[in-house]
C-alpha cells in the first residue's frame, strides 16, 4: 500500500515544481471547503448564521435601514456594482489590451478563455441551486436570480483574481506582484461584503462565490505555468530577469 502511494509521490516531486504543488494544494482546499458549505446550506445548517449576520448589519427596530450614515450606502452600492458584468468586461477588456501592447497574443486569447470561462461558470451554478433571495430587509440593489452562490462575488472573485495573477506573473518585482494581488483581493472583498450589506445575499452566498472563484483563479494560474513552459502565453518574470542587462 506505501508503495502504490510513494510512486505518484515520487513523480509530482520530480516533474511538478514546489509553487505548482502548493498551488494545486490550495485547490483541493477550497474545492473541499466548498463542497462542504454547499451541503450545509442544502441542509439549513447555515440558516441561523446567516440570519443573525445580515440583522446585525441593520438598525435595531428598523431593518429597512442599514447601519452607517447615509453616504456609507451610496459607496457600497458604487462597490456592489464593480462585481456587475459591465465593469468585469470592462476590466477584462483593459487587462487583455495591457496583454497586447505587449504583443503576448497568446496571453491575450488566454485572459479572454479564463475570465469568459469563469463567468460561464458562475451563470450555471446560480441555475443548478435555486436558494430564495433574503426576505428580511428591503433589497438595497435589483435582483433577478437566485441567491447561491452569489453571482456578483464569484464574478469579481473569477475576473479580478484571474486578472490578478496573470498579470503578477509579468511583473518582474516581488513587490509588485504582491500589491496587484492584494489589489485584486481586495476589490473582491469589497464586492462580496456589500452584497450581504445591501441585502440582497446571505453571508453563505458570498463565502461560496469566493470559494469557487478563488478555486478558478488559481486553475488558471496553473494552466498558465503550463502553457508558459510551452511558449503559448507570455512566460513568468522575476526580478533576475528584469536586471539582466539585454544582449548586444
Amino acid at each position: 500500500m506505501r508503495q502504490d502511494i510513494s510512486a505518484p509521490l515520487a513523480w509530482l516531486r520530480q516533474n511538478v515544481e514546489t509553487a505548482s504543488l502548493a498551488v494545486m494544494a490550495l485547490i483541493v482546499t477550497a474545492i473541499w471547503a466548498l463542497a462542504e458549505l454547499t451541503d450545509e446550506v442544502i441542509e439549513g445548517a447555515t440558516q441561523s448564521l446567516d440570519r443573525d449576520i445580515l440583522l446585525w448589519m441593520r438598525v435595531p427596530g428598523d431593518l429597512s435601514q442599514p447601519r452607517g450614515p447615509e453616504y456609507l450606502q451610496e459607496i457600497l452600492r458604487d462597490y456592489t456594482a464593480l462585481g456587475g458584468v459591465a465593469v468585469l468586461t470592462l476590466a477584462t477588456l483593459v487587462a487583455a489590451g495591457f496583454f497586447l501592447l505587449r504583443r503576448h497574443w497568446g496571453t491575450v486569447l488566454f485572459v479572454l478563455v479564463a475570465v469568459g470561462g469563469g463567468i460561464a461558470l458562475s451563470t450555471l451554478g446560480k441555475e443548478v441551486f435555486d436558494r430564495p433571495r433574503p426576505e428580511l430587509v428591503p433589497h438595497g440593489s435589483m435582483v433577478y436570480t437566485a441567491s447561491f452562490p452569489s453571482g456578483h462575488s464569484m464574478m469579481a472573485a473569477v475576473t479580478y483574481l484571474t486578472l490578478g495573477v496573470l498579470i503578477a506573473r509579468v511583473l518582474p518585482y516581488r513587490r509588485q506582484k504582491i500589491y496587484m494581488l492584494s489589489v485584486a483581493v481586495l476589490i473582491t472583498l469589497l464586492v462580496g461584503v456589500s452584497r450581504v450589506y445591501l441585502g440582497v445575499h446571505w453571508p453563505t452566498d458570498v463565502l461560496a462565490g469566493w470559494l469557487a472563484g478563488a478555486c478558478w483563479a488559481l486553475a488558471c494560474l496553473l494552466v498558465a505555468r503550463w502553457l508558459s513552459r510551452r511558449g503559448h502565453v507570455e512566460p513568468e518574470q522575476c526580478a533576475a530577469a528584469a536586471d539582466a542587462p539585454a544582449r548586444p
